[in-house]
């Protein structure tokens, strides 16, 4: 049971929601923390090759998100020594959703098998009754992912970013910037600032 006045879910582990939600790779969660990095950077872009060192992880892989994040109208790139990638909407009008459909591409939670017209028990073809309307354990299972997606498209990036600003010490956002701002001015003298 859910503990009063608490959003948390019952004796669930972290380990528990990963099995659940194991369709959705960390190709996500990378990609949503490298999007948290250009809320505040305005119209300065921030480098793939910045976003993956900010966040210890390869830039290639960096750069294949960050492609279709762009394909999908979510970041838009720009070129030169001071290029990188920026949001390409304001962060208020991105869902959580339109971030996972972006990265994962849409595919169903569960793939249904029909392997209820297959048991032992039946004539070639199953009858009627075991295979009429949607399997019900399908069904279940696009119960719960109208739930997921409901609930993703109810979050956006400004929503995240915003718990994550209320969290994180003061100062720290500035750091941020003063960290971008210096990878920016290495890259367009070569010598370390």
């Amino acid at each position: 049971m859910p503990r009063q006045g608490s959003n948390l879910l019952p004796w669930q582990t972290r380990t528990d929601i990963v099995y659940v939600m194991a369709h959705l790779t960390v190709s996500v969660e990378y990609g949503m923390h490298c999007l948290l990095s250009l809320l505040d950077a305005g119209d300065h872009p921030r480098s793939a090759r910045d976003l993956a060192q900010f966040q210890g992880i390869s830039p290639t892989y960096v750069a294949k998100i960050f492609s279709k994040l762009q394909k999908a109208g979510i970041v838009e790139a720009a070129e030169g020594v001071r290029g990188g990638y920026r949001l390409a909407r304001r962060p208020e009008t991105i869902t959580v959703l339109q971030l996972v459909d972006a990265i994962e591409g849409r595919k169903p939670l569960f793939d249904c098998q029909e392997i209820r017209s297959r048991c032992v028990l039946f004539e070639d073809p199953a009858p009627d009754w075991a295979t009429r309307g949607v399997c019900s354990i399908h069904t279940i299972m696009l119960k719960a992912e109208k739930a997921m997606r409901d609930t993703l498209a109810s979050e956006t990036l400004a929503d995240i970013g915003g718990r994550v600003e209320r969290k994180a010490p003061i100062g720290f956002g500035n750091e941020t910037k003063t960290w971008f701002s210096r990878r920016i001015a290495e890259r367009r003298t070569g010598n370390p600032v």
